[in-house]
């Protein structure tokens, strides 16, 4: 057997186990449904620090950003076959991420939110998983990172979305739509709508303190007359 052939195929236990399936199942069983974890989390620790109290709607919306920026990738990554361009895509959104996750971090410092300890961890949690999903798909299409460290040259599909050829089982597709929908779309819609209605109280507030300041000038000018 060859050294490949021993490293595609691990005894343990007298089971055989096939690396490439045990990590797919990983990436799709574990390690994306494990997402939805800390990302509830986070919006509960949001939740408790008064966001729309603090740094409100503009954090929400990096917040929002952030999500964008993961989610694309992964809709791509459960629908095309991985190539260069999906991996550049992938590549592309984790840097961005990464780079928004401390614009957000420093928007909610310069605001009277508090970033606790145990936000800071989540935030570990949220910062590392896109590298790890990226790990993990470079184990498993290294022909593919080959050519991407080639230009693609020689693949003419290196630079197109490709279709699955073998589409993903209904039934997880769904449930992952679901999944999102409900530990993501839900929670930070609420959220967002949480920030905007508080920004317009307090922009009513503010008004309503203007026209009472004006009346209160222009009231002794009055019993004058």
């Amino acid at each position: 057997m060859s050294r490949r052939r021993r490293a595609d195929r691990v005894s343990a236990y007298g089971a055989t186990v096939d690396v490439g399936d045990a990590t797919t199942r990983y990436l799709l069983y574990g390690l994306l449904p494990f997402w939805f974890a800390p990302g509830l989390a986070d919006w509960l620790m949001h939740r408790r620090t008064g966001i729309e109290d603090t740094s409100g709607t503009k954090e929400s919306l990096i917040h929002a950003l952030m999500m964008t920026e993961v989610g694309v990738p992964i809709a791509l990554t459960l629908r095309y076959e991985v190539n260069p361009l999906l991996l550049c895509a992938q590549l592309a959104g984790t840097a961005v991420h990464e780079a928004t996750a401390l614009w957000d971090v420093r928007t909610a410092e310069d605001s009277d939110r508090e970033v606790k300890p145990v936000e800071q961890h989540i935030h570990s949690f949220l910062e590392s998983l896109p590298f790890a999903a990226l790990a993990a798909l470079g184990c498993l299409h290294a022909d593919q990172v080959r050519s991407l460290l080639r230009g693609g040259r020689g693949d003419p599909r290196a630079w197109r979305l490709v279709r699955r050829h073998r589409p993903l089982p209904r039934g997880y597709v769904l449930g992952i739509a679901a999944a999102i929908g409900a530990c993501v779309a839900l929670p930070y819609g609420e959220e967002l709508l949480r920030c905007v209605r508080a920004g317009r109280r307090r922009a009513r507030g503010g008004k309503a303190q203007e026209e009472a300041g004006d009346e209160a000038v222009w009231q002794p000018q009055d019993q004058a007359l």
